[in-house]
């Protein structure tokens, strides 16, 4: 399997669609990973349109953690940016789906700008204030204090739509279900959070040159409109759009052709200011 070894750790990734003469993209989720089947998890338009690159987080599925290595959103940039530099990629684009791996995206564009083409958000922040930063807390400590099953009850009930977790709710729920990669993984899920917690570039997404776009959704209770407003403020070339409909996670049918077809239209035009 495809891994590289960063700081002694080793990191697994995939690479999909290689060889096709697409333009590149590394895509990057919350508390999870597109990888080991996941890809499907990811829009249709950017494993249709592009030679993607997805990894395991430190601590779950196939790599490594430390338990005495720093856990923040820099030092997991470090390792997008240890991937991409093994790859030989520069100017990806850089997928972040549903929090964390946005903020990821920010710390790389900031640390590393020449490994980074367009930066593409949701369900991010610049920081951690206190309402957001005690429901992350909270959610680690429902996982470490009353296990698996309840985090991930609590987490998808807040992350879905209420009426499709209504219908997809034995989907959902279990193993197999929703954030599954952190069963048994509590340790793990307790340094990611605590990268979330310490994120703050609000001083510094001025210095972020890329094309952006932060997509809100006016239903998420967790990275409220408040939250992703923000970042949409501070970066200096962002575009945005509110979706009043969406929750935290972009979920059925209608929503990821939607979805589809903004991605396509936020590269049509970044394709289309590079080349001028």
């Amino acid at each position: 399997m495809p891994e590289l070894t960063v700081d002694g750790r080793r990191l697994h990734f995939e690479v999909h669609g290689a060889g096709q003469d697409r333009p590149r993209m590394v895509a990057m989720g919350g508390w999870g990973t597109y990888c080991h089947g996941r890809l499907g998890d990811l829009p249709r338009a950017a494993v249709a349109d592009f030679e993607v690159v997805v990894f395991d987080y430190r601590g779950l599925g196939e790599s490594d953690d430390h338990p005495d290595a720093e856990a923040s959103t820099r030092s997991y940039a470090d390792d997008v940016a240890a991937l991409l530099d093994h790859l030989g990629w520069s100017e990806a684009h850089v997928l972040g789906m549903v929090g964390m791996g946005a903020c990821i995206g920010q710390e790389l564009a900031i640390r590393r700008p020449d490994l980074v083409r367009s930066l593409f958000m949701t369900g991010s922040w610049a920081w951690a204030d206190p309402a957001l930063a005690d429901q992350l807390t909270m959610l680690r400590r429902v996982h470490q204090e009353l296990g698996f099953a309840a985090f991930q009850m609590l987490c998808a009930s807040l992350s879905f739509a209420p009426a499709f977790y209504g219908r997809h709710r034995d989907r959902l729920l279990g193993p197999d279900g929703a954030w599954g990669d952190l069963a048994g993984k509590a340790d793990a899920h307790g340094r990611l959070v605590e990268a979330c917690l310490g994120h703050d570039t609000r001083d510094r997404l001025g210095g972020i040159r890329v094309p952006s776009f932060v997509l809100h959704a006016g239903r998420d209770p967790i990275t409220t409109v408040d939250h992703t407003g923000l970042l949409a403020e501070l970066l200096p070339d962002g575009r945005d759009e509110t979706w009043w409909d969406a929750a935290h996670v972009i979920a059925g049918k209608e929503q990821k052709m939607r979805l589809d077809a903004l991605l396509r239209s936020f590269y049509a035009e970044v394709d289309t200011t590079v080349a001028a």
